[in-house]
């Protein structure tokens, strides 16, 4: 096959129907598009709008409640990415590791509301990170690798509360 064999599907491109080329057409004057008025113009989508009749938006019921405005912005990072920072030396094993330095070290671009460590990939270096949260396994995995991860009192209090209160429920 070469380049200036290569056809279209038979039927797979239908040549536009050309209007405003008199009234014999059928597409002639008008074009297809009725009398004057807002769809006759161009540029023009009245979202929502059913000629009149109540809009589906407004017949179905409001049902529950949006507190997105309050919610936590926490930024995720995975010790997999703090492995590559710390082989990378963007990272120093030294000292804890928090918001700040992953920011100053370029592995986040902003701290948010506060980070949380994730369990995806492994870390084979002993790190102190403090962080806003962490999953049970990225807590296990960085012990196992010697480290420790410090979180703040309300978060490190909150998980054996909720698991005493759960065998009572």
């Amino acid at each position: 096959m070469k380049l200036n064999e290569i056809r279209d599907n038979p039927g797979a491109h239908y040549r536009a129907k050309r209007v405003g080329r008199g009234i014999g057409s059928g597409k002639g004057k008008t074009s297809g598009r009725g009398g004057k008025g807002q769809t006759a113009r161009s540029g023009v989508a009245i979202n929502g709008f059913e000629g009149g009749q109540t809009p589906l938006h407004r017949r179905l019921p409001k049902r529950g409640f949006n507190n997105k405005i309050f919610q936590k912005d926490y930024k995720v990072i995975n010790l997999g990415r703090l492995q590559q920072a710390l082989d990378a030396g963007k990272l120093s094993a030294e000292g804890a590791v928090d918001a700040k330095s992953l920011v100053a070290a370029g592995v986040l671009r902003r701290a948010g509301d506060g980070i949380r460590l994730l369990a995806k990939g492994e870390l084979k270096v002993a790190l102190t990170i403090e962080v806003a949260g962490a999953s049970k396994a990225a807590i296990a995995a960085v012990e196992a690798a010697g480290g420790r991860v410090v979180l703040p009192a309300g978060a490190a209090a909150a998980a054996p509360a909720e698991a005493a209160s759960a065998p009572g429920a």
